[in-house]
C-alpha cells in the first residue's frame, strides 16, 4: 500500500508530490497524457506562488526560464500606447519577490517535474485511473497503463486532474456555476516576425473583441490570444489564423510561422461544492476554474496543494483526521474570492474597461489568511501587524556568526517553526512538549539567547520587530505552510500547545511520545 495516490501531473499535483515526498511518503503520481503539457496556457506566477516555489526548492529554475512583464503596447490605429500593467516594486524585508513573474506554463511544468525527480519521484505518463473504490483504510484504484491494468492501494487519493475531472466526476461532486460556450478565445503559441518582443501587444475593439500577444521568455515564442465572435468558427491552420490576424490587427507586417501549440478556450466560473469525500480530495482546476483574467487560476491551485500536502503527512503520521478536513474549511473560501476577482476582471475586458489590465495587490495573493478557520483560534492571538491565520512575512536577520539570513531561510523545509522572541518567550519555550512523530520542528530565539534552540538571531534592523509587529515577548508557530497557526504574548505555554494539538500527532499516553523543547536564557 501507498501513502497516496495524485491522477494529474499539472501543476497543482506536481507541487503536491513534491511535498509529500520530501516528507518522505510513498507516492504515485499518474497523468493518462502521453506526456507534459506542451502550451503557454497559464503564464504569470505570483508573489505568493514564488514564495511557495522558494520553499519547495523550484524557485531558481523558474527565474531562470522567466522574466518580468513587458509594458502592455495597446495599437490604436497607427499609434502604439506603452501601458503598465502592474508597478515593479524592488524587493523589501518582508516580500522578497514582489513581482508577477511571467514564465510559461510548460516551462513551470518542468520545473516541478525536474524537482520532483531530484527528490526521487516520477510522473507515470500514459497512466490513467478508470475506476477507484474506498473505505475507512484505503482507496483502490484501477489503472490503465500501456502495459496492461494495474490495480493499487493508497491511504488516500488526490485529484489534481483538471476542469473535467474524471476524480470529481466519479466522487459525485457537483461543480457549480457556469460556462459560456458562446465566448472563446482562440490561443496559439507560435514563432512570429514583424512584432517587438518587449511589449505584450494588444489590439482592442469594441465590444469586447480583441488581439493580443505576449512574448514568452526563454523562447522564440509568442502567446497569441483571439477572441472569437459567438458564430465564428476558429481558424482551423497556419495561413487562416494569420488571415485572422491580420484582418483584426492590419499589421501586414505580422506573420506567424510554426505554431506549437493550439488551444479554444471557454471561460468556466464553477466551484466544486466540497473538495473532500472520504479518503479522496480534488485540488487545483478539479476544484475551481476561472477566467484567465489577473492570472489566478494556476497560483490558487499551487496553493490548495500547498495546504493539503503537510496535513496528509501529518494524518499520516498519527494526527487527527479532523486536520484534513481544515484544508476545504480554508481554501474553497480563498478559491470562491478569487473567482470573483478574475470574474470581475474579464467583464472589464468586454467594456474596455482600463482596470481589466491593471494589475495590483489583489492578485498577488500575499494577504491570503485563514483567519477565522478551524486552525486559526479567535481571540487575543495577534500583533499590531498580524492574526493567527495570516502569512508569517519575511525579515532579515543575524545570525550567531553576524552573517545575514532570513525569516524564510528558517522556514524552508517540511517542518514547523517555532520562534521565540525574547527572554521570555525562550523561558516559556522550554516548557512545551513536542510529538515525537510527524513534522520536526525548528526552534528559533530571536533577540534572546539561547544554548538550545536551533538558531539564535538578531534583529539588528528591527525588521522582524517591524514586520511582525511584535513589541514585547512573544511566542509564534508558524506553520509547513508558512501560514501563523499561534501567537502567544501572554499564557503562551498554553496557547501554543492548544494550537499544537490540531497539528500534531497526540502521544498515547501524557507525557509519552513527546519530547520537551528545552530552552535556557
Amino acid at each position: 500500500m501507498i501513502d497516496v495516490l495524485i491522477a494529474g501531473a499539472g501543476p497543482s499535483g506536481s507541487a503536491l508530490a513534491i511535498d509529500l515526498v520530501r516528507r518522505g511518503l510513498d507516492v504515485r503520481v499518474v497523468d493518462k497524457a502521453p506526456h507534459s503539457f506542451e502550451g503557454s496556457r497559464a503564464k504569470g506566477l505570483q508573489p505568493r506562488t514564488l514564495e511557495v516555489l522558494d520553499d519547495l526548492g523550484v524557485l531558481s529554475r523558474v527565474l531562470d526560464d522567466g522574466s518580468l512583464y513587458p509594458k502592455l503596447g495597446i495599437h490604436l490605429g497607427r499609434a502604439v500606447i506603452p501601458w503598465r500593467m502592474m508597478k515593479n516594486r524592488a524587493a523589501t524585508a518582508d516580500v522578497p519577490y514582489p513581482n508577477t513573474w511571467l514564465i510559461p506554463q510548460f516551462a513551470t511544468d518542468a520545473a516541478l517535474h525536474a524537482r520532483l525527480v531530484e527528490l526521487g519521484g516520477k510522473v507515470e505518463y500514459g497512466t490513467e485511473i478508470t475506476e477507484f473504490t474506498q473505505d475507512d483504510r484505503a482507496v483502490t484504484a484501477k489503472l490503465a497503463t500501456a502495459g496492461g491494468v494495474e490495480h493499487v492501494t493508497a491511504r488516500y487519493l488526490v485529484g489534481t486532474d483538471g476542469g473535467a475531472s474524471t476524480t470529481r466526476t466519479a466522487l459525485g461532486i457537483d461543480f457549480v456555476g457556469s460556462t459560456d460556450e458562446q465566448d472563446r478565445i482562440l490561443i496559439v503559441d507560435a514563432t512570429t516576425t514583424g512584432l517587438s518582443r518587449n511589449r505584450w501587444h494588444m489590439w482592442p475593439r469594441l465590444r469586447g473583441g480583441f488581439v493580443a500577444a505576449c512574448p514568452l521568455p526563454a523562447s522564440d515564442l509568442f502567446q497569441w490570444m483571439i477572441r472569437l465572435s459567438p458564430d465564428e468558427n476558429p481558424p482551423a491552420d497556419l495561413d487562416e489564423i494569420n488571415t485572422r490576424i491580420r484582418a483584426h490587427t492590419h499589421a501586414s507586417g505580422v506573420e506567424l510561422q510554426d505554431v506549437r501549440w493550439r488551444s479554444v478556450f471557454r471561460p468556466n466560473i464553477r466551484l466544486a461544492s466540497t473538495y473532500r469525500q472520504g479518503r479522496a480530495f480534488i485540488a487545483g482546476d478539479a476544484a475551481h476554474v476561472h477566467t484567465p483574467a489577473g492570472a489566478q487560476g494556476l497560483n490558487t491551485g499551487i496553493q490548495d496543494a500547498y495546504n493539503l500536502g503537510w496535513k496528509l503527512g501529518q494524518v499520516l503520521a498519527g494526527a487527527h483526521d479532523a486536520l484534513l478536513d481544515s484544508y476545504e474549511a480554508e481554501r474553497q473560501p480563498i478559491a470562491a474570492g478569487v473567482l470573483g476577482l478574475s470574474t470581475k476582471k474579464y467583464e472589464a475586458i468586454g467594456k474596455l474597461d482600463p482596470t481589466s489590465i491593471r494589475r495590483g495587490k489583489d492578485e498577488q495573493q500575499l494577504g491570503i489568511t485563514y483567519r477565522g478557520g478551524p486552525l486559526a483560534a479567535a481571540g487575543e492571538q495577534t500583533t499590531s501587524q498580524l492574526n493567527v491565520g495570516d502569512r508569517a512575512p519575511d525579515a532579515v536577520m543575524v545570525d550567531a556568526d553576524g552573517k545575514p539570513t532570513r525569516m524564510f531561510d528558517t522556514y524552508r523545509g517540511p517542518h514547523l517553526t517555532v520562534i521565540a522572541y525574547g527572554d521570555g518567550a525562550v523561558r516559556a519555550l522550554s516548557q512545551i512538549q513536542w510529538p515525537a512523530a510527524g513534522a520536526a520542528l525548528r526552534t528559533v530565539a530571536v533577540e534572546a539567547q539561547s544554548s538550545t534552540a536551533d538558531l539564535v538571531l538578531t534583529d539588528r534592523n528591527g525588521s522582524f520587530r517591524d514586520s511582525y509587529g511584535v513589541g514585547e515577548d512573544t511566542l509564534f508557530l508558524v506553520r509547513p505552510d508558512g501560514h501563523l497557526a499561534s501567537i502567544a504574548s501572554g499564557d503562551m505555554v498554553s496557547k501554543t500547545e492548544a494550537a499544537i494539538s490540531l497539528l500534531t500527532p497526540r502521544p498515547r499516553d501524557k507525557g509519552s511520545g513527546a519530547r520537551p523543547l528545552r530552552g535556557s536564557v
